[in-house]
């Protein structure tokens, strides 16, 4: 198939090169020829550009990457909408597509347009509930009437964008189940095919670092050999919830005293020890580790446990972290909380770890009092858990059979 790729994300960004572009090349490997789009943040577009260029040299993508614009809010989105329209549809007249694939919320506008002019197959990839989620992330005020006339207008056209696609991804099937029910299609069921975010198993293996190598990078890290070390892999902001992680690691040293907290993170350390400080906790006892990556897998390597909170609100029942599969392919067991995505319905299918209903001290004593249960449990097993739901190659095979299935109509 001829596949117009619309990405509002940038490739240069670690999301972009984590969920974007090991898909494409897996489905350029499978002779899709896929023209990317994307928008791109100047600074890291700069930083990256060889990078993804060498990437994706010897594959079947072509890259058109566009500057990203941050302000001023609201035009600055409707300036890269026109942007990307422009630019899609000058290559559709060169290329004549047989798909156009939109990526969240902002391209669909683009896709759409294409759909009814040139009667191109559209793919809606929700990657999530999009105005809900700025909602949640307090990013609109709904007080404010303008952003609640854009709240308003996002909830129609994801309704118009939901009725219109030849196909829908989404990331979870908690979020499926909730589209269902909303009726859109009259008794008719949306065509939709839940892809959470898989990670590259091959990358993130814990095979790959054997006892030597893990010492290494303790001593780097100046952890001994014996301490116990919890680990926290991401972004740190909105969503995720840095003091309630801390108050866990506080109840944790009460039954491991040398444990160390580990971040792998390009947030900023003074955050971390600011928040740290507040509750007390020694920073000698923190860790925080910049890392790019290829680099992720090795410090993971040291990790006895995972932990990652998140706010449990109804936008977030559409995500799926992709932390998830990266730990579970080194075999971390994780300590998370209900309510976000599949991500409790994982971790109880697959036995890798422990799940939070709510963030009560009881909670967190109660979890820190099973630690040693939790770190034990079987490696290999939480990497066959991560096959079972996070594996690229089926997200690849899953995204191959929705391009053969819809242009063949």
């Amino acid at each position: 198939m001829k596949i117009l790729y619309l990405s509002y994300d940038g490739i240069t960004d670690q999301l972009g090169q984590s969920q974007v572009l090991p898909y494409l090349t897996g489905l350029s490997d499978r002779g899709h020829h896929i023209h990317l789009i994307s928008c791109e943040k100047p600074g890291r577009f700069e930083k990256f550009r060889n990078t993804i260029e060498s990437l994706i040299k010897k594959t079947k993508i072509t890259w058109h990457p566009l500057t990203y614009h941050k302000s001023p809010p609201v035009l600055s989105t409707i300036i890269d909408i026109n942007q990307i329209h422009k630019k899609a549809f000058a290559l559709q007249k060169q290329f004549q597509f047989d798909i156009v694939h939109c990526r969240s919320y902002i391209t669909p506008f683009i896709g759409l347009a294409m759909k009814k002019k040139f009667g191109v197959k559209f793919i809606f990839d929700m990657r999530g509930f999009y105005a809900d989620e700025r909602v949640d992330g307090k990013i609109w005020n709904l007080k404010n009437p303008l952003f609640a006339n854009i709240y308003r207008y996002f909830k129609k056209k994801e309704k118009e964008f939901l009725i219109n696609a030849d196909h829908i991804v989404s990331l979870t099937y908690t979020a499926e189940k909730i589209l269902q029910n909303f009726k859109l299609n009259g008794e008719n069921k949306l065509p939709i095919t839940v892809i959470p975010c898989c990670a590259d198993l091959n990358l993130f293996n814990f095979n790959n670092y054997n006892d030597e190598t893990k010492s290494v990078v303790r001593k780097n890290l100046n952890i001994n050999s014996d301490a116990f070390v919890l680990t926290y892999l991401g972004a740190i902001g909105t969503w995720y919830m840095l003091d309630e992680m801390i108050d866990f690691f506080a109840n944790l040293i009460s039954e491991k005293k040398d444990a160390v907290f580990l971040f792998i993170t390009n947030e900023s350390p003074e955050l971390i020890n600011q928040h740290a400080s507040q509750k007390n906790i020694s920073l000698s006892q923190l860790r925080i580790v910049s890392a790019q990556r290829n680099e992720v897998p090795q410090y993971l390597s040291v990790t006895d446990v995972s932990v990652f909170f998140i706010v449990p609100t109804f936008s977030k029942k559409a995500s799926s972290p992709t932390k998830q599969g990266e730990l579970m392919g080194m075999g971390i067991p994780i300590i998370c909380n209900a309510g976000v995505g599949d991500t409790d319905y994982i971790v109880n299918q697959t036995n890798c770890g422990f799940v939070l209903n709510n963030f009560e001290k009881s909670d967190f004593e109660k979890a820190a009092k099973q630690i040693d249960a939790i770190k034990n449990l079987d490696k290999e097993k939480i990497r066959e858990g991560a096959q079972q739901f996070y594996s690229l190659e089926k997200g690849v095979e899953k995204y191959d059979e929705i391009y053969k299935a819809i242009g063949k109509n």
